[in-house]
């Protein structure tokens, strides 16, 4: 009898046992749905990014959130940067080329991993955050490769052991995989179309159509209207010497500083890698000159944070050209085309005489 009610108390033991075990993963569930929509409603690819670390953290308890995304191309770096966000503003969204440069387990990643804090492999993961004893690695799957992680830790060594499941954690990888790229997408959309990824300026296309709507509104109106063209002095020697992303830094910064400087009814673009275009509706060539030297002075006057560690003065060379559409020009990409023709033959003079210099075209 005394084995009978031993065994029952087992089995009543065991049983409560089963139902936490089941209440507990049901409360998983619903918080893991529930993050799973606020990733899946995110507007912006920033605003996803910061749901995926804060979001996430609060959502579990977590002492650590990261995100490691693949981006060899800065693709995702630019994107953000034209939205009006700063990739280091994400300290916990590590952008890098190869996914074996933070932890060596990121390299096959196929499935969640989960374990021991160990000191050799996972620090560079969460920077800052000490004493942390488990994690667990969610791969972000997309056609069966690993497109980057996501990265628990905690300071409890019980919450992330290899005896854990690993269903949910698999399903969470697999959805905020898709809520990235298909916030990529839609930033691609957004700005593929008239807009540089790099410095949020217009690109060439929409400014030839631009300049079409300027040139037929001064023709109505017997104005004038003036080209920069712009080009950042041996731009390649920093490519060359600090590589890309000191490149796209200085681009980035030659934007800022030429913004400043020009008024809101003008149109900025990228025209080409390190040209850069300015269309300066009801102005002529000696305002659009004053204007451009400004600029030139703007680059001029303060070195550029190239990297954390490097700074370099950098100068343009500015191209000027006006004109004045008459009633009789039917044509008006010709008189496009001339304008521009003519603001790329005086920059070219102006690089010819020594660089660092305004040229005004004959025009």
């Amino acid at each position: 009898m005394d084995d009978i009610i031993q065994e029952n108390e087992a089995l009543k033991k065991r049983l409560q046992e089963l139902t936490a075990e089941a209440v507990n993963n049901e409360t998983i569930l619903k918080r893991t749905q529930a993050r799973e929509l606020t990733l899946l409603r995110a507007d912006s690819l920033a605003q996803l990014l910061r749901a995926m670390v804060d979001g996430l953290r609060e959502s579990y308890s977590l002492d650590a959130v990261s995100v490691v995304l693949l981006d060899p191309q800065h693709e995702i770096r630019h994107l953000l940067v034209a939205g009006g966000d700063r990739p280091e503003e994400f300290k916990q969204i590590f952008f890098v080329d190869s996914l074996i440069s933070l932890a060596p387990q990121l390299a096959a990643l196929h499935k969640p991993w989960l374990g021991p804090f160990v000191g050799a492999d996972h620090p560079l993961l969460f920077p800052g955050v000490p004493n942390l004893k488990s994690v667990a690695l969610l791969p972000l799957p997309r056609k069966d490769l690993a497109t980057g992680a996501l990265c628990f830790g905690s300071r409890d060594p019980a919450r992330f052991t290899r005896h854990h499941g690993t269903d949910f954690l698999a399903h969470l990888g697999a959805v905020a995989a898709v809520c990235i790229e298909n916030a990529v997408n839609r930033a691609r959309l957004m700005r593929a179309g008239i807009t540089d990824f790099l410095t949020g300026w217009h690109n060439r296309r929409y400014m030839q159509q631009r300049l079409k709507e300027e040139l037929a509104r001064a023709q109505r109106r017997d104005g004038t209207i003036a080209c920069l063209m712009i080009d950042i002095d041996r731009f390649k020697s920093i490519n060359d010497g600090y590589g890309h992303l000191a490149g796209d830094n200085a681009l980035k910064e030659i934007a800022h500083r030429v913004e400043s400087q020009i008024r809101s009814m003008d149109t900025a673009a990228r025209f080409g890698g390190d040209e850069l275009a300015i269309l300066l509706p009801e102005a002529n060539a000696a305002e659009a000159a004053k204007l451009a030297e400004r600029i030139r002075e703007a680059i001029a006057a303060a070195p550029f944070a190239l990297t954390p560690q490097i700074e370099r003065t950098m100068t343009v060379s500015v191209g000027v050209a006006a004109v004045c559409p008459g009633r009789l020009d039917s044509d008006l990409k010709a008189v496009a085309d001339r304008l521009l023709a003519d603001a790329d033959a005086a920059l070219y003079r102006a690089k010819a005489l020594g660089r660092n210099r305004v040229q005004v075209g004959a025009g």
